[in-house]
């Protein structure tokens, strides 16, 4: 399995990657990046899950699945985005207009320049010129809630704790996660108002933004959590 994964990722370097966007007119899909990023997530939930299946049999699911959910999680959300893009998925953009309205309001306190909401567009006036940023689900990070309640669902059953102590954890990861969009959103809108306007650039830092603040903020709970009650056991045990 590994050197299926290994032929794969040397594989998109030589016309893989060009196969799997152009398969994607095919499939009708609407997101090219969000269906290439997808194989590259099944490849390694499937990597990952016969990896642990190979050590630990059946018991994996009891040991370590958080991260084959995270995997699969994840290319679910991109599947989603890739033929559901956008607004079609009412229920899922529902949330992001007040996502809108909290970062106007701290744009406005900050005084880094003008801004204005109108549903799920932002109106950005900065050092660089105007810019209009229309803001889905995928971008307000809607699909790293979801997925932070399914990796840290999983971590929670493990966890051999009351279960009100559970559903504190699970309500302060939740809403540290979504603070953690709300910065996205507006390192997004920092971005146009004190960097750039310029789409292309902009579209480059947007593409990484969201993943390198939800990963780090995602392991960060994950080892604050077992530290805690790292802690606690150490002292129950005194």
């Amino acid at each position: 399995m590994a050197l299926v994964t290994i032929v794969y990722l040397i594989s998109l370097e030589y016309g893989l990657r060009e196969y799997i966007n152009e398969s994607a007119e095919f499939f009708d899909v609407q997101l090219i990046y969000s269906w290439t990023w997808m194989w590259d997530f099944i490849v390694m939930a499937i990597f990952v899950v016969a990896a642990l299946s190979i050590f630990f049999g059946k018991r994996w699911i009891r040991i370590a699945p958080a991260g084959p959910i995270f995997l699969t999680g994840t290319a679910i959300i991109l599947s989603l985005d890739a033929f559901f893009p956008y607004d079609t998925l009412g229920p899922l953009q529902y949330v992001v207009p007040y996502f809108v309205q909290a970062n106007v309001w701290l744009v406005t306190v900050l005084d880094l320049g003008t801004a204005v909401a109108r549903d799920n567009v932002m109106f950005l006036r900065g050092d660089h010129g105007s810019m209009a940023l229309q803001v889905f689900w995928p971008s307000a990070g809607v699909h790293s809630i979801i997925i932070f309640s399914l990796v840290i669902g999983a971590f929670m059953l493990k966890l051999n704790i009351p279960r009100k102590r559970k559903a504190v954890y699970f309500v302060l990861g939740i809403i540290g996660t979504i603070t953690v969009n709300l910065i996205r959103i507006f390192s997004l809108s920092w971005y146009a108002l004190k960097v750039t306007t310029d789409p292309v650039a902009w579209e480059e830092y947007h593409k990484i933004a969201g993943e390198i603040m939800f990963l780090p903020w995602l392991f960060a709970f994950i080892l604050v959590v077992v530290i805690i009650e790292s802690r606690r056991l150490k002292k129950s045990e005194k």
